[in-house]
């Protein structure tokens, strides 16, 4: 027979019952939730931020603001939203492990590889970024076959596309490998070598950075040119990646994302007669 006291104690613990059933199934419908849908109900939109890599992103380390190009892009589709930035450091090989693991829903200025297609998914191209390099002063190459010679000291950073590119386009050339870009430009600097294979847009900003290295080169016959897109979580459900890619063709398609990326370059030292009139992103 149970008490009016045990029965009190059993009906409060039935009252408990459902709300753990409930906070289960929030649990799991969260875990579910769609990118779409979690932005539009937190009103934040997860970028992974880059530091110092220019002209997408520069932190400032006195105040902690960010700035740049990708800054910019990222605040205008935010609004698309309705929603605020929130900033997660990172690194190119680093974003793509962070949108697998949900830790941002957008990471930019990536190519789409095959290999990283096979864990993430891909926007349409935010430009498509041609290649070419930072020469020495006296050097004024146009083609790959310019660069192509025995007497020709051609640097690149390891792992990268532009050693695919030295390699492919180079390989009468004297090519050296670096760990990190930084390492190619104080090769260059130093006499060590004569061309930094590079895209535009961080040849570009090496120049901003470092005025004494020379000119910036897009090179020819062929014209290598990679897409440059926006990293997106994969997911069956398409909506947070159709908002994007409209997005992008639109801002594409008016030439607004070519200034975001000419006002970026220009914060960071790179004056507009310094980029050759042929590139068009």
């Amino acid at each position: 027979m149970t008490t009016p006291l045990g029965r009190r104690a059993l009906a409060g613990v039935a009252a408990l019952l459902p709300a753990a059933g409930f906070i289960g199934d929030a649990r799991a419908q969260s875990a579910n939730e769609s990118t779409f849908d979690r932005v539009r109900r937190t009103k934040t939109l997860r970028i992974a931020a880059l530091p110092g890599e220019l002209p997408y992103f520069q932190k400032d380390l006195a105040s902690g603001e960010w700035s740049g190009a990708c800054i910019e892009m990222a605040k205008d589709i935010a609004k698309v939203f309705d929603a605020q930035l929130a900033y997660v450091e990172s690194t190119y090989g680093n974003s793509v492990l962070d949108l697998q693991s949900n830790k941002v829903d957008l990471a930019f200025a990536l190519n789409p590889t095959p290999q990283r297609a096979l864990s993430i998914g891909f926007t349409h191209p935010m430009i498509v970024h041609p290649f070419g390099c930072v020469a020495r002063k006296g050097l004024e190459p146009s083609t790959w076959d310019d660069l192509n010679k025995p007497d020709i000291r051609v640097v690149y950073d390891i792992g990268s596309l532009h050693e695919t590119a030295a390699k492919r386009y180079c390989p009468k050339a004297q090519l050296t490998g670096y760990k990190t870009r930084d390492d190619c430009t104080l090769a260059l600097q130093s006499g060590r070598a004569d061309a930094h294979i590079l895209a535009a847009i961080l040849g570009l900003s090496a120049i901003g950075r470092n005025p004494s290295l020379g000119t910036y080169h897009l090179l020819t016959n062929p014209t290598v040119a990679l897409p440059s897109c926006l990293g997106i979580q994969r997911e069956p459900d398409p909506r947070f990646a159709d908002v994007v890619n409209a997005w992008i063709d639109f801002n594409r398609g008016t030439g607004q994302i070519r200034e975001w990326l000419l006002e970026g370059l220009s914060k960071f030292g790179v004056s507009r007669d310094q980029v050759p009139p042929t590139l068009s992103f």
